[in-house]
């Protein structure tokens, strides 16, 4: 299947969600990727890659690691490989890795290509696409980066045959993000049907590529309705950094926060008691935590502040208005947000 994001001609790409197939490239090449994801599939990638001249660079595995220094060895080995403005980088594995790679892309020499191939569910459904890259710093989540589009992503399931049982329930967590936020009837399929089977989670990726195709190329940079796909991060990304980014995957972060979100979101009155245990148990069937224990509800509250979206001292918060819909908001009281943060 191929999914295509139409921007301007000059960012418009293609998804390529099937096996993986030759790729030949007519220059330089440097393939960013961790020893975890090396160990288990740099071979395979090797016996399908071709290009004029190709590197290897692997960074260390984890969200710890998704800061400046790490970015500096990224373009370090970038010069070291002689890398020009025709070169390509390639970020082979997660949503650390993409995120990196294409930020590293960005702004070595003012801007190359990158290309993405996922090798997490997380990254298949929702990092390698749309063109957000960036890094963590001590004040939060992804603060520094660019938009810059890919080239090409090519999404090849069988990668996730060695994804632990963690990363796969951080993946299902964006897709889940997806079905409350766009498609109700994608949801009550995710409830009857069991995600560890293979022909199931090829569906989910391709709805869920598909529906994040169509909300970026509508909004590439996050005007408007691609606030959406932030439902569940407002919460997780103060999960994430209060805990230093060690204690969760992203993805379980955002599974906690859209329980958060979806609290608020019934005492607002937009969202029934039904429909937000209908979402926590779906999570909860992949395991994925839904509760977490805040030690200071003020401070998590003030670090909603350095939030992207915020804006004039008003939070957004994405909320999901029954299952199939939401909506974004900078006028919850702080005084409705404080009483949920109490209950966790």
């Amino acid at each position: 299947m191929i999914v295509d994001i139409t921007l301007n001609p000059e960012n418009s790409y293609k998804i390529y969600i099937e096996k993986l197939q030759n790729l030949s490239f007519d220059r330089k090449v440097l393939v960013v990727t961790n020893p975890t994801v090396a160990g288990f599939h740099l071979e395979y990638l090797k016996s399908v890659l071709k290009a004029k001249e190709l590197y290897f660079f692997t960074i260390p595995d984890g969200e710890e690691y998704k800061n400046m220094d790490t970015l500096q060895d990224i373009l370090n080995s970038c010069f070291e490989s002689r890398l020009d403005r025709k070169s390509l980088l390639i970020a082979f594995g997660g949503g650390v890795i993409g995120d990196m790679t294409g930020f590293a892309a960005s702004i070595y020499q003012r801007g190359i290509d990158f290309v993405q191939i996922p090798t997490t569910l997380l990254s298949q459904v929702d990092a390698s696409v749309g063109g957000k890259t960036g890094i963590n710093n001590k004040y939060g989540k992804n603060l520094i980066g660019s938009f810059h589009q890919p080239k090409a992503v090519y999404i090849d399931s069988s990668f996730l045959k060695t994804l632990p049982k963690r990363e796969f329930g951080a993946g299902v967590a964006e897709i889940v993000k997806m079905a409350v936020c766009f498609d109700k009837d994608f949801f009550a399929w995710l409830e009857n049907n069991d995600l560890n089977d293979e022909k199931n989670i090829d569906l989910a990726i391709e709805k869920s590529v598909s529906t994040k195709a169509w909300v970026v190329s509508q909004d590439e940079k996050e005007q408007g309705l691609r606030a959406a796909l932030n439902y569940g991060h407002t919460f997780g990304h103060v999960i994430e950094n209060i805990t230093n980014y060690k204690t969760y995957l992203h993805g379980e972060a955002v599974g906690i926060g859209i329980c958060m979100a979806n609290a608020l979101s019934v005492k607002l009155g937009i969202m029934s008691k039904d429909e937000e245990e209908r979402v926590k148990n779906l999570l909860q069937k992949y395991n994925i935590p839904t509760s977490f224990e805040i030690e200071d509800v003020e401070a998590f509250y003030e670090l909603f502040f350095l939030d992207k979206k915020s804006s004039n001292n008003k939070i957004k918060f994405i909320l999901a208005v029954g299952i199939g819909d939401c909506k974004i908001s900078d006028e919850v009281s702080k005084e409705s947000v404080i009483e949920i943060l109490k209950g966790f």
